[in-house]
């Protein structure tokens, strides 16, 4: 029997494609309004603070800190129950958006509110994930 498989994103999905295209390069990709400067993540095709559709892709540098996390003990999807105990992060990037991700340790413990991340990539075909780890 196969190894369960991580589900992936939908590429052909019009505000989040350009997203996950980047990834593929592994870069992280932030948009920002040009109309008010808002900062926007996850992708959209409008601004959150003005509405404005005039957004444009900036490159994130990967690092951020840890704005709160959780420790999943049990999970019942297959691929993520044997990945249990695992952390699922608010990530703060320095650049100002905040987002969801795995911040990937051994020990649960080695996480805290207040540190200081690094993006890593998963590889897969299409498309690289984002996840974090403990700036070292």
């Amino acid at each position: 029997m196969a190894d369960p498989q991580r589900p992936l994103p939908t590429l052909n999905e019009h505000d989040s494609h350009a997203f996950w295209q980047a990834t593929k390069n592994k870069e992280l990709k932030f948009q920002r309004c040009a109309n008010c400067q808002t900062l926007v993540f996850f992708p959209r095709s409008h601004c959150t603070g003005c509405t404005d559709g005039d957004l444009t892709w900036h490159t994130a540098s990967g690092l951020g800190t840890v704005y709160s996390y959780s420790v999943v003990r049990q999970s019942y999807h297959p691929f993520f129950r044997s990945k249990a105990p695992y952390v699922v992060a608010w990530i703060d990037l320095d650049e100002g958006p905040r987002l969801l991700s795995n911040v990937e340790v051994s020990d649960p413990a080695e996480v805290s509110v207040g540190q200081r991340v690094q993006v890593h990539w998963e590889e897969h075909d299409e498309l690289c994930i984002p996840l974090f780890a403990p700036v070292r």
